[in-house]
């Protein structure tokens, strides 16, 4: 066994540090920690028995590492064909990903490996298979998951729509109008998770949609059938869902909202109703800023927007501009935290109890605070 005569440079262990922390490859790493314990003057038998390298191999790396630094530490280019997938594919097919699917004359709204392969081919003449598109996509950080379900709206009509609200709330400012911004969500019967104290020992299970679709669109019928026949909550046995209809006044935070079983045009006209009897008497144009849900545009509702023609208006959204314009969703988020963390209701009665217990705390100590 030679003795191995080498000089390694004053700076060979602080290059050998950064390059170890900068590293990604498993195997570079293994070579870069092994002659760095021969640079700090252990044997090469040792290393390589500690380390699990073959003396050849390690004696080789060192050499490699004395003549040409932390790159002769890289594997050398092999022979054989060439890959098909080269950076400029890869760098096409990642920007590939974000545009539309059908605008390319694929199948569906969304891509699939067999999809991006076959638009690939026909763009640039290079036949992958599907395995090959997932190793690229896996490589560009993109995964496969199911998209959520909102929409962003267009910029231009966002950009309108909240000039028009700048316009609204000044005349509220100066008190020509009442500005209400109406919006409606659901309430589940069943555990918000969210994080808390438990105990080590006990793992906390809780009963979050613990019933089958199935399941739920039974007792969802028989909750309907009791509420049209009696419209009475004492008659509401079954069910796992209500709805809250609610409007936020601007400049005073006060949120005017109406507990119901679900949500149709009927309930509307009742709330709207029930609107004007407060704002009524203030011969003050109340408009009303909605969403464009169906709900909001029924023809049941003609009748009603036509008795208070002068006194009551709605304000319509652009589309998908909700999330963005209306103050209320963040109310919503904090009402349903309050509401149902961490419990489970055991009918549709104890749930309506709670929430026209946290709405009416809400009017004393403000569980969410509006910033105009």
């Amino acid at each position: 066994m030679r003795t191995l005569k080498l000089h390694f440079p004053d700076e060979a262990l602080s290059t050998l540090d950064t390059y170890l922390k900068q590293t990604k490859e498993a195997r570079v790493f293994r070579r870069a920690q092994a002659v760095r314990e021969v640079v700090k003057g252990q044997r090469l038998q040792t290393v390589s028995d500690a380390l699990h390298f073959t003396y050849s191999a390690l004696r080789k790396w060192v050499h490699r590492f004395a003549h040409q630094g932390v790159q002769g530490l890289v594997d050398r280019p092999r022979p054989g064909r060439p890959a098909k997938v080269t950076c400029a594919l890869a760098t096409h097919l990642d920007r590939l990903v974000d545009e539309d699917p059908l605008q390319h004359g694929a199948l569906h709204s969304q891509w699939s490996c067999q999809e991006l392969a076959t638009v690939l081919a026909r763009q640039t003449g290079v036949q992958l298979s599907r395995e090959s598109v997932r190793e690229v996509l896996k490589k560009k950080d993109v995964s496969y998951s199911r998209p959520t379900g909102r929409l962003a709206p267009k910029p231009a009509e966002l950009a309108w729509a909240s000039l028009e609200l700048a316009a609204l709330e000044y005349q509220a400012r100066r008190g020509e109008i009442i500005l209400l911004y109406e919006d409606e969500t659901i309430l589940w019967r069943f555990a918000l998770p969210r994080a808390g104290w438990w105990r080590k020992a006990q793992r906390c299970r809780l009963p979050t949609r613990p019933l089958s679709q199935s399941q739920i669109k039974r007792d969802e019928s028989l909750k309907r059938q009791g509420w049209v026949r009696y419209r009475s909550w004492s008659r509401v046995t079954s069910g796992v869902l209500l709805s809250v209809i609610g409007a936020v006044q601007y400049g005073t935070s006060k949120v005017f909202s109406k507990i119901v079983p679900h949500f149709d045009a009927q309930e509307l006209r009742q709330y709207i109703h029930q609107v004007m009897a407060t704002f009524g008497k203030t011969e003050k144009e109340v408009v009303m800023v909605v969403d464009r849900s169906g709900i909001h545009r029924a023809h049941k509702l003609a009748s009603t927007l036509a008795h208070w023609h002068g006194k009551f208006r709605f304000h319509m959204l652009p589309a998908h501009c909700g999330h963005h314009l209306n103050p209320i969703e963040g109310f919503w988020r904090v009402m349903k935290d309050t509401i149902g963390a961490g419990r489970c209701f055991s009918d549709l009665q104890q749930l309506y109890q709670r929430t026209r217990q946290v709405l009416m705390a809400h009017q004393e100590r403000p569980i969410y605070a509006f910033h105009w």
